[in-house]
């Protein structure tokens, strides 16, 4: 086994991720170009043995500001097939983090709890952070599946009365969903994502990390963009990420006015059935609390995802492998910096 650097030859390295079990759009060398525009450098490692990868993880370099040193991230990875390929993988990060600098290497895999492999390596090699049941992670760890392989009459069937209703009644009132192919259509998504942002008190990117995510994911077919109007009227938007067997609910919007007409039920069917004529076979909803708490104030955004038959997955958890003894301070220093210049991840 050897580790091997493939930022030339992509298309074999993203071929690995896509028919992984646990692959994710963002190990893939889309995502790190896309990355790349924001101050990440990134390396598409994967270990090779027989000329096949049997483990891999794309490596997100940024530098610290004013350190000289700099962290590795792989968001939803590493990705492996055996114990061993795993091992390779984390010795050559290991070498490849002396030659950069690096303090850490962070990672959050998209590997449900209890994976024995995972299980072995992390308790042998990584340290485990506590991020508790909300967001506070860099990728959430609690999230919510559909399964697609029934066909769509059963998926519908299976909904939550409330959903299958708010679905019906959108149609009634002449909400429609169009799939976008046009990159100005990001002019009308994202002052609907501004407007919900004001609203439900959250940051996001600027509008020109969305024009890059187009420029570097939509021609790929790994992204697309949905909208939701009302005579003509936009009232919500989406977008969605597909790799592979799976799809995701990546970034959604919604309009104040209107909201009785229930234009985010009929944008989330609309996207269901594009991922299921796609050949996808789970449509992943995202992120939740894992506090199921009916008191807590993100409830409301689980019963959203259960009513379309969604059902909770918990992730194996965030972990870092340290490499150097300056990791200890990392911790302080960030929060020091989200304080005064938002996050670094």
């Amino acid at each position: 086994m050897e580790m091997q650097i493939f930022d030339k030859h992509p298309s074999f390295f993203n071929h690995y991720v896509a028919n992984h079990t646990y692959g994710d759009l963002l190990q893939t060398t889309y995502w790190g170009q896309l990355k790349s525009m924001t101050g990440w450098e990134p390396f598409p490692l994967g270990v090779v043995e027989s000329g096949q990868i049997c483990a891999g993880a794309l490596v997100l370099k940024r530098i610290i500001p004013l350190t000289g040193k700099c962290i590795f991230y792989s968001p939803r990875g590493p990705l492996f097939s055996s114990i061993q390929a795993l091992e390779c993988l984390a010795a050559g990060v290991t070498d490849l983090a002396r030659s950069h600098g690096a303090l850490f290497w962070k990672m959050d895999p998209a590997i449900p709890t209890e994976n024995r492999t995972w299980d072995q390596f992390a308790q042998k090699h990584l340290h485990k952070l506590e991020i508790g049941l909300d967001f506070d992670g860099v990728q959430p760890r609690f999230i919510m599946e559909l399964d697609l392989r029934p066909d769509l009459e059963t998926i519908f069937a299976n909904m939550k009365s409330k959903a299958r209703y708010n679905i019906r009644y959108a149609k009634r009132k002449g909400i429609t969903v169009r799939l976008s192919h046009s990159k100005d259509d990001l002019q009308i998504f994202y002052p609907l994502l501004q407007e919900t942002a004001a609203r439900d008190r959250f940051s996001i990117r600027s509008f020109a990390y969305f024009e890059h995510l187009w420029d570097c994911l939509v021609p790929h077919r790994t992204a697309q963009l949905f909208l939701a109007s009302h005579h003509g009227e936009p009232l919500a938007g989406a977008i969605a990420f597909r790799l592979g067997k799976r799809a995701w609910y990546v970034y959604g919007a919604s309009a104040n006015i209107k909201r009785n007409l229930q234009a985010s039920y009929a944008l989330q069917w609309e996207m269901i059935r594009w991922a299921k004529s796609l050949g996808c076979t789970v449509y992943d909803l995202r992120g939740v609390s894992g506090n199921l708490d009916p008191e807590h104030p993100l409830y409301g955004l689980y019963r959203f995802k259960e009513g379309f038959g969604a059902k909770l997955v918990e992730y194996a958890g965030e972990f870092d492998l340290p490499f150097s003894p300056l990791y200890r301070f990392w911790k302080p220093a960030l929060n020091i910096y989200k304080r005064f210049r938002g996050n670094i991840l």
